[in-house]
C-alpha cells in the first residue's frame, strides 16, 4: 500500500524549527526581517549635539533669521569737545594745588612741577576730548591758570607761616595781600614757568592722541 505523497512547497519552520511566535526575528509573511542587533547601543542613535547651533551649516551660510556676520562694537568716540575742556579745567585745578603744596613746602618754584601741571592737564583733556585744537588750546590756557594758582597757593602757605595765622584766613581775609605779593615777587622765571606749563600741555595733548 503506498504512502501519501506531501505537497510540495510546504512551508518550513524558521531557524532550525522553531515556531513563528518564539522567535522574535522571525519576518511576517512578505515583509523583511528586522535588522540583528550590532552590539553597538548607539549604532542607530542620531548624532549628539555638539553644543554649536550652528554646527550643521555649511561654509559660506550667514547667521540666523536671515543676518550677516555680527557687526564689530564701534570703538567709544573720543571727539567730546566740551568733556575734553572740562576734563582740562578740572585737572588744572586739581594740579595747580598740588603744585602749590610743593611750592609752600620748600618755599621755592619747581619748573619739573610746573611743567608736569601742563602735561598732566594736557593728556587727560586730550584722552577724553581727542585730539582737536579746541581742546588742546583749552588745556594750554588752563595750565597757565593751573600755574598761577599753584604760585598764588605756595606765597599763601608762605605768608601764613610768616605772620602766624591760618592759611585759610590768609585766603579767605588777604587775598589781595596775595597778589599783590605775587606781583612784586614776579621774575623772568615766574613767567617761564607759566610758560613751561602752557608747552608741556600741548606736549601732553599730542602723546595722548
Amino acid at each position: 500500500m503506498s504512502q501519501p505523497v506531501q505537497p510540495p512547497n510546504q512551508p518550513q519552520q524558521p531557524f532550525g524549527g522553531q515556531p513563528v511566535e518564539g522567535n522574535p526575528y522571525a519576518g511576517q509573511p512578505g515583509q523583511p526581517a528586522p535588522a540583528a542587533p550590532t552590539g553597538n547601543p548607539y549604532g542607530q542613535q542620531p548624532p549628539a549635539p555638539t553644543g554649536n547651533p550652528f554646527a550643521g551649516q555649511q561654509p559660506g551660510q550667514g547667521a540666523p533669521f536671515g543676518g550677516g556676520a555680527p557687526f564689530a562694537p564701534a570703538p567709544p568716540a573720543r571727539n567730546n569737545i566740551l568733556l575734553g575742556v572740562a576734563v582740562a579745567l578740572g585737572a588744572a585745578i586739581v594740579a595747580g594745588i598740588l603744585y602749590g603744596v610743593i611750592a609752600g613746602s620748600i618755599e621755592r618754584e619747581v619748573g619739573y612741577a610746573a611743567v608736569g601741571v601742563g602735561f598732566l592737564v594736557g593728556f587727560a583733556a586730550s584722552k577724553v576730548g581727542g585730539s582737536n585744537p579746541a581742546v588742546i588750546a583749552a588745556s594750554a590756557v588752563f595750565s597757565i591758570g593751573g600755574v598761577y594758582l599753584g604760585q598764588l597757593i605756595g606765597i599763601s602757605m608762605i605768608l601764613s607761616d610768616l605772620a602766624q595765622i591760618p592759611f585759610s584766613e590768609v585766603v579767605g581775609d588777604h587775598f589781595d595781600t596775595v597778589t599783590k605779593a605775587w606781583s612784586e615777587e614776579a621774575d623772568f622765571m615766574t613767567y617761564l614757568f607759566l610758560g613751561l606749563g602752557a608747552v608741556a600741555a600741548v606736549g601732553g595733548a599730542k602723546k595722548a592722541g
